[in-house]
């Protein structure tokens, strides 16, 4: 089988095999030229010492010709071996598309795998921890920034803007409601069933109220309003922002004279600062009672029981309830992270669900970094 004599000639001149195309190499006719290229490929006679293609007498040449030009070529230079192809009588419009497409085809090639070194892995290494290093770096200075602007705030509370600030509140602390009630009655549930299962074993069931309270009001509570705050609100800060960040609305706020950190970034974090420590304290009551209901159920005891047993007066309840002095420091980590990811998007759309992505895992990264050291601050205060 061989390609037809319209679209492809094979001749031969002395020691000189030559395959000359003629005709239209166009889209119309690419599935055929694909189909017969694939199954029929001109291959050349061990005697000869050189080949050409000659594409003088193609009619008409597209995209998707030049790059069946470009198979053929490669399948012949294959065959060659040593011997030389030269490609010969392109008519100037015609070469400078096979020009264009054939680099274009040869920087889309993927690379062939190199085998990594173990020092291109210390070196990934340090490139990554450098990253690291300059990102704490650039946060720290966005937190100097924001502290610099909230102080001129101080100073003259007017320059605060209320309207944001409510509408920040209404959607980080009011919207979370439900989500953050369910998972909090779940996570009560979880812990009251796991936490009797445990302590039924030493016959200490009594004291499953006692471990409710320290583990919701001190560790839980918090912890799971942080992490659905830092993934719902911080990484809608940063998409938000990143995206008036690639539409120039940043740039033309700096171009009037306002500062986006006094306009974009404090009512933000001011708002989580309020409206944390108030959700902590919904979490910390909704688990409570879903533990309730789950210590109910598995030993008759009642509403009023479970909360009567609730640890009582001062140190007791400063050692359940420490949870909430975390809150505000908490909300100062989500909103920061949150508005300097969507500050620092470069443009497209692409950044912009890149820097929510990072924003959210660096949220929730510090938050537990910043609850382990409260853990033992705490631990060695006595508290």
């Amino acid at each position: 089988m061989s390609l037809p004599p319209e679209w492809l000639r094979v001749l031969r001149r002395g020691d000189v095999w030559a395959v000359e195309l003629h005709g239209v190499w166009d889209l119309a006719a690419g599935a055929t030229l694909d189909r017969l290229l694939v199954e029929a490929p001109p291959a050349p006679p061990d005697d000869a010492r050189s080949l050409e293609l000659g594409l003088g007498g193609l009619s008409s040449l597209d995209t998707v010709g030049a790059l069946l030009v470009r198979r053929l070529y490669r399948q012949l230079a294959a065959a060659a071996g040593d011997r030389p192809v030269a490609v010969i009588g392109a008519r100037p419009a015609h070469r400078a598309l096979l020009d264009a497409v054939w680099r274009a085809a040869e920087a889309t090639t993927a690379p062939a795998a190199v085998p990594r070194r173990w020092t291109d892995r210390v070196g990934g290494l340090g490139a990554a921890t450098g990253a690291l290093a300059r990102s704490a770096i650039d946060l720290v200075g966005f937190f100097g920034q924001v502290s610099v602007t909230a102080a001129r705030t101080l100073i003259d509370p007017r320059r605060l803007r209320l309207r944001p600030l409510v509408y920040h509140i209404e959607h980080v602390g009011l919207r979370a409601l439900p989500i953050l009630g369910l998972l909090a009655f779940l996570i009560g549930i979880v812990l009251g069933y796991q936490g009797a299962e445990q302590l039924r074993k030493v016959s200490a069931e009594f004291l499953v109220v006692d471990l409710l309270a320290v583990s919701i009001l001190r560790e839980m509570g918090i912890l799971i309003t942080a992490i659905l705050v830092a993934g719902r609100s911080g990484s809608a800060f940063t998409a938000q922002i990143g995206t008036m960040k690639v539409n120039q609305e940043v740039d033309a706020l700096r171009t009037i004279g306002l500062d986006p950190v006094e306009l974009l970034v404090l009512p933000r974090i001011l708002a989580l600062v309020i409206v944390l420590p108030l959700l902590t304290f919904y979490a910390n009551s909704v688990a409570l009672f879903g533990g309730a209901c789950m210590v109910w159920l598995q030993f008759d005891m009642t509403m009023i029981d479970f909360f009567v047993n609730l640890p009582g007066p001062p140190p007791d309840l400063l050692d359940a309830s420490v949870g909430l002095l975390k809150a505000p420091v908490f909300a100062v980590v989500i909103g920061l992270v949150g508005c300097h990811e969507g500050l620092q998007v470069s443009g497209s759309a692409e950044s912009v669900g890149l820097r929510t992505t990072r924003s959210v895992v660096e949220a929730i990264f510090l938050v537990m970094v910043m609850n382990a050291l409260f853990s033992v601050v705490f631990t060695a205060l006595g508290l």
